[in-house]
């Protein structure tokens, strides 16, 4: 990047720096930026014609903000999904099926052109009822299936009630992203027992790029440290986390100059390891994979609990289809509820759970059995908390 030509960055890299001096990026500095200086903010390094690409995240968390590649940067994007694939064993013979909208958000877009370079027939699922999606994993002949994770529970549950058998599909490989839930240990034993395919996780940001991704051994996400540098601090101090302890990543992408981000804080908490891998890897790696995000902490009377926590032990019950989390006031201390699905005779499922996460997280949890599809659904990002106070 030459000195000056990107506005948003030109005052931050300043001469003689070195670069743990210099300053982080945060996601809200880019959604004023955008709001003062609009459509597409300061942060571009070329004139906007240079530009091929337009996404925007998903607006999970606050506004959502605009990205643009060059095709440099969009050829960079599928180097990066090309490491997703390969570490999972996907190979030129497959056939990749990408249940996704293809709507703005950026999501699966690279998984499918990344697929399409290597040589391997991909399948677009836009357009689609999840009833079509399945037909089509059959008719297809898919052998690796890419989706949120949530999105491959959904396809589970629709699949036993029309009759479909998924264990008998060719699918041998699901990818996912769009959530920690496939590094969630029952998360991913469910999927797998679903779809009778081994489950790999992959994260990565709009913002950011796919950074992340879990070769054949699976014991946690891989760094791409080819395209990123990671760092992990205090995201109370902003100091350095320090070896093996949990903290906020923060990540520097190698090959978006168009628009760069230089040690952008990213939220996720994580666990870096740089112990080699079986696998002969020797990046680091994200132990557990993503653990949680920094603002979806709550606490309930005095104990710090994530929503991911609450999900694994939810999926260890295989009667649950769907939940909701809320989090509520009550004379002056926050008190969690869990809404269910339950699939035929509740036989003491409610007690059980309930039994679970006092015993895993030490807080009680009111849980209320629900009507069979009153909860909502989703294809991308689940939203599951809600905070009533």
């Amino acid at each position: 990047m030459l000195p000056g030509r990107n506005r948003f960055y030109s005052a931050r890299l300043r001469s003689g720096v070195c670069f743990a001096e210099l300053p982080f990026t945060t996601k809200q500095e880019l959604v004023d930026d955008q709001a003062e200086h609009p459509p597409f903010g300061t942060n571009l390094t070329y004139p906007a014609e240079r530009y091929v690409r337009i996404h925007q995240t998903s607006g999970t968390v606050g506004k959502p903000i605009f990205w643009l590649d060059t095709k440099e940067s969009w050829d960079w994007w599928l180097r990066c999904w090309e490491q997703v694939f390969t570490g999972a064993g996907v190979r030129e013979a497959d056939r990749v099926y990408v249940a996704f909208s293809f709507g703005p958000f950026i999501g699966f877009w690279a998984a499918f052109e990344a697929a399409q370079r290597m040589g391997a027939m991909v399948i677009s699922g836009g357009g689609q009822s999840t009833e079509q999606r399945l037909r089509a994993l059959f008719d297809r002949e898919a052998t690796v299936l890419v989706c949120t994770p949530t999105y491959a529970l959904r396809l589970a549950d629709t699949a036993r009630q029309h009759g479909f058998d998924l264990s008998r599909s060719p699918v041998r490989i699901t990818v996912h992203a769009g959530e920690p839930g496939a590094s969630i240990p029952e998360t991913r034993r469910r999927i797998q027992e679903s779809f009778g395919a081994k489950t790999f996780d992959h994260a990565g940001m709009t913002e950011v790029g796919a950074y992340g991704f879990e070769c054949e051994a699976q014991s946690g996400l891989h760094i791409n440290e080819d395209e990123f540098i990671a760092e992990i601090i205090d995201p109370e101090t902003l100091a350095p986390a320090g070896k093996g302890n949990k903290g906020e990543l923060v990540l520097t992408n190698l090959g978006r100059v168009g628009m760069p981000l230089i040690r952008y804080r990213t939220g996720d908490l994580a666990v870096i390891s740089r112990d080699p891998c079986t696998c002969g890897r020797r990046w680091a790696r994200l132990i557990g994979g993503v653990l949680g995000r920094v603002d979806d902490m709550i606490t309930i009377r005095g104990i710090n609990v994530f929503p991911s926590a609450i999900e694994n032990i939810v999926r260890r019950h295989p009667q649950i289809v769907e939940f909701a989390i809320e989090v509520h006031r009550e004379r002056e201390m926050r008190e969690l509820r869990l809404k269910v699905e339950v699939d035929g005779v509740a036989d003491g499922i409610v007690e059980r759970l309930g039994e679970d996460i006092h015993n895993d997280l030490r807080v009680r949890a009111t849980i209320e059995r629900v009507e069979i599809g009153s909860l909502p659904r989703f294809e991308l990002k689940a939203r599951r908390l809600r905070v009533l106070d």
